[in-house]
């Protein structure tokens, strides 16, 4: 048992590599993009509409009811980051139904490279609300000895996403793994519903602490 796509290697030249993990995320990326130009290039502002559109609508209004229960008055302005991450994470962990199918989220390289988006969007949304000269103030708050230990928690932190994402994946496709060699077909099966469960509530964790990660590096303009 291989611990996640990144040891399937279908191509490679010098140290550039094409894995499993890059394949999946790609794809994943593919359909995406297509199934949404499908669904809006005919949204319509009826009461009749499609169950793509309504189905659309509903993760749109709960993503913007999240943000703006997270503190940020304006959620149009972080929909597209925080939303996109959501459905990315959501939509890579529920494929998992497919036979064949591992999730990259599973993969440590995905997870890290999700964290480091965020830790990228956090200081460049905090610049923007505040100022570049308020956000660098809030690092030395509430005195200036307290810099080395504010820049280590945007590190930490950052870590932190990327490991339990990865942790809570990664332990679910494996569980559901070791249960399919050692159990009849009906508990595996359960399993596999519960581990769909958990991959959606991972993608919603994973969205609200970068919301909230976001609101915090805003709060310097209301300040």
């Amino acid at each position: 048992m291989h611990l996640s796509t990144d040891e399937w290697i279908l191509w490679q030249y010098g140290f550039v590599k094409l894995n499993g993990t890059i394949l999946s995320t790609w794809g994943i990326m593919l359909v995406l993009t297509v199934g949404a130009k499908l669904i809006t290039r005919n949204l319509v502002n009826d009461i009749v509409i499609s169950r793509w559109q309504s189905l659309l609508e509903i993760i749109v209004t709960g993503i913007v009811q999240q943000i703006e229960e997270v503190g940020l008055s304006q959620p149009e302005k972080y929909i597209g980051f925080v939303g996109t991450l959501f459905v990315f994470i959501a939509t890579a962990n529920l494929f998992s139904i497919l036979p064949g199918y591992e999730p990259p989220t599973g993969s440590l390289s995905t997870t890290a490279a999700l964290a480091i988006c965020v830790f990228i969007a956090v200081p460049l949304y905090g610049i923007s609300e505040c100022g570049l000269r308020n956000y660098l103030a809030s690092y030395l708050e509430p005195t200036p000895i307290m810099l080395p230990f504010n820049l280590i928690s945007e590190l930490s932190r950052t870590l932190a996403l990327s490991i339990r994402l990865f942790g809570n994946v990664m332990s679910g496709s494996m569980i559901v793994a070791i249960l399919l060699t050692i159990t009849p077909l009906l508990f595996p099966a359960l399993m596999k519903a519960l581990d769909l469960l958990i991959g959606l509530v991972q993608a919603y964790i994973f969205s609200i602490l970068a919301t909230v990660y976001i609101a915090a590096a805003t709060q310097a303009r209301q300040d």
